[in-house]
């Protein structure tokens, strides 16, 4: 078995992004693991802008361009993690980096595996939420399926108890 030297924590900023980095925080205790925070902004978001940009080119032109949503994006979502990890993770930042990507989840977490020279990942088995599984929730499944290291599917057991 090869040393852990690097998880990835998928987080989506749903219910479970919290409980995954502190499994993920808690799975590196000890050891010189590094955690990278990974957050993805979907692809389709920005296809939709751009979409709506060509049907109606004078309006959305003013208010909002795909470059303008994703840095925007891209700035929000990073200082959201910052603070989550200020807030919660104060022992533990040293150890941790962000990385935000755009692209399809799955496809920009497995391509994280090895841009990021990852050993480990830590995510949750649900998104956020019911409409957005059929775009995002559906992540977690073909991780699972198609990752070349192990995955740790994080779960809220009150959610899960059995006979649920």
């Amino acid at each position: 078995m090869n040393k852990i030297k690097k998880f990835l924590a998928c987080v989506d900023f749903s219910d479970y992004s919290l409980m995954t980095l502190e499994y993920a925080v808690e799975l590196a205790k000890g050891s010189e693991t590094q955690i990278v925070v990974f957050n993805v902004i979907n692809q389709n978001d920005i296809n939709r802008i751009e979409m709506a940009g060509g049907y109606f080119p004078g309006y959305f032109a003013d208010t909002i361009t795909a470059e303008g949503y994703l840095r925007e994006q891209k700035k929000d979502r990073h200082e959201k993690m910052e603070a989550i990890i200020k807030e919660n993770f104060s022992d533990d930042k040293s150890r941790m980096s962000i990385k935000i990507d755009v692209g399809i989840p799955f496809e920009s977490i497995l391509k994280a595996v090895e841009t990021e020279d990852i050993d480990l990942i830590v995510m949750a088995n649900k998104g956020r939420g019911n409409i957005s599984r059929v775009l995002f929730g559906s992540a977690a499944e073909k991780v699972f399926r198609h990752s070349p290291v192990p995955v740790v599917s994080v779960r809220d057991k009150n959610k899960f108890k059995r006979g649920n």
